[in-house]
């Protein structure tokens, strides 16, 4: 039986995570499967019991964080090279940029025939100034030369990688999009509706927004904040907007709200009774989140393919999103959503209002292509793939 090692930079909440867990678990028997995985900030939620679900044991190396730190570095490589050693793998398959290191390096050090990395997203612009950026540019680039195979999730992603970047030639990169198991994001949708609701005590006529991710930097909430107190002021519409995640931007955002005079969950809107935005922290039934909502959005600088997208669509909810990573592989304008240039408040803003302001159009964009959502992101494609793509490499 062909041996794969899986390392994953971390069990965050994220695409990485669902990807290494289906493909880990749904691989087998055919392929025997080691998971590997660096350790989370403090700032972020385990996704640990996505595995637990599944069944899945990973194995940790107590050194890997996302941070670089060279000594903390140099040893992740060192176990990391003793655990290849001894599982003896046929092929290591790494995720994410961390993990696309140390492990390729790791890797080839000790002489495994096959390696592949998938780039959930990348480093190449929005989060560090142009000179580290090259840097990394440079490094991936050196990567590629040790990898047999280079997945992007999207069609974007492969030109960007190949074309804009030059990390390597487009005949190395493989598009394999993500895959999940999306079936409870379309089960008893009025039922998770009303509880959601309920719970956040949101009145009937009141429209929800929801904004689903970590709250860093290059995620951009200060755009959705923005567009929020945009088109508060310009609708008698009664809008709730709720911010869905955790994270190093927690205070920040707290503070850019009350800046804007939005009212947050510490006090109420006088129009409505109930505060604008809402905070809530990680929420592990986020199915019940994009029931409960109306219009989900997203305004990053820079994605892979954002799993919060792929979930809203298949949940069958009107989108507004930055033109970022693979969204317009996913949202088709004035169809299932609204596409807008990265960061443009202005356009944010005016796509917002066209769906605050038209619930015929909010009704018209509901479940429009979900179905094609569903199938194409879907973990049996997602397995199917690979599998086919491990079989020529061995």
């Amino acid at each position: 039986m062909p041996r794969v090692l899986r390392l994953i930079n971390r069990l965050n909440l994220g695409g990485p995570t669902f990807n290494a867990a289906y493909l880990s678990r749904y691989l087998a028997p055919e392929y025997e499967t080691l998971l590997v995985a660096g350790m989370i900030d403090d700032s972020e939620a385990s996704s640990e019991f996505i595995l637990n679900e599944m069944g899945l044991k990973p194995m940790y190396i107590p050194e890997m964080f996302r941070e670089i730190n060279f000594v903390n570095d140099s040893r992740a490589y060192i176990r990391l090279k003793k655990i290849i050693r001894d599982f003896k793998p046929d092929i290591v398959h790494t995720h994410a940029a961390k993990a696309g290191a140390i492990g390729r390096m790791a890797a080839r050090a000790c002489g495994v025939s096959a390696v592949v990395h998938t780039f959930h997203g990348h480093v190449f612009h929005s989060y560090f100034s142009k000179w580290k950026s090259n840097v990394f540019v440079n490094i991936e680039r050196q990567l590629a030369k040790r990898s047999n195979r280079i997945i992007a999730i999207s069609q974007k992603q492969k030109r960007e990688l190949s074309d804009e970047f030059k990390i390597c030639a487009s005949e190395k990169i493989e598009v394999i999009p993500l895959g999940f198991d999306l079936t409870k994001f379309r089960e008893n949708k009025e039922e998770k509706r009303k509880k959601f609701r309920q719970a956040y005590k949101v009145e009937e006529d009141e429209i929800v927004i929801s904004i689903v991710g970590r709250l860093v930097p290059v995620k951009n909430h200060r755009l959705f904040l923005s567009a929020i107190a945009s088109v508060s002021k310009k609708t008698p519409k009664k809008i709730r907007a709720f911010i869905v995640g955790g994270g190093e931007e927690w205070n920040a955002l707290h503070e850019y709200s009350r800046m804007l005079s939005l009212n947050n969950n510490n006090n109420t809107n006088r129009k409505t009774g109930n505060p604008t935005i809402t905070f809530t922290s990680w929420i592990k039934e986020v199915d019940e989140v994009y029931a409960g909502s109306d219009i989900v959005a997203l305004s990053s600088l820079n994605e892979g393919t954002p799993v919060s997208i792929i979930e809203a669509l298949a949940g069958g909810k009107a989108i507004v999103t930055t033109d970022v990573g693979g969204i317009s592989d996913i949202v088709l304008q004035g169809v299932n959503g609204f596409i807008v240039p990265s960061g443009d408040q202005s356009s944010f803003s005016e796509a917002l209002l066209k769906l605050i302001e038209n619930p015929s159009l909010r009704e018209a964009m509901e479940n429009n292509d979900s179905d094609s959502v569903y199938e194409k992101f879907s973990y049996q494609r997602l397995v199917e793939e690979t599998r086919a793509l491990y079989t020529r490499l061995i």
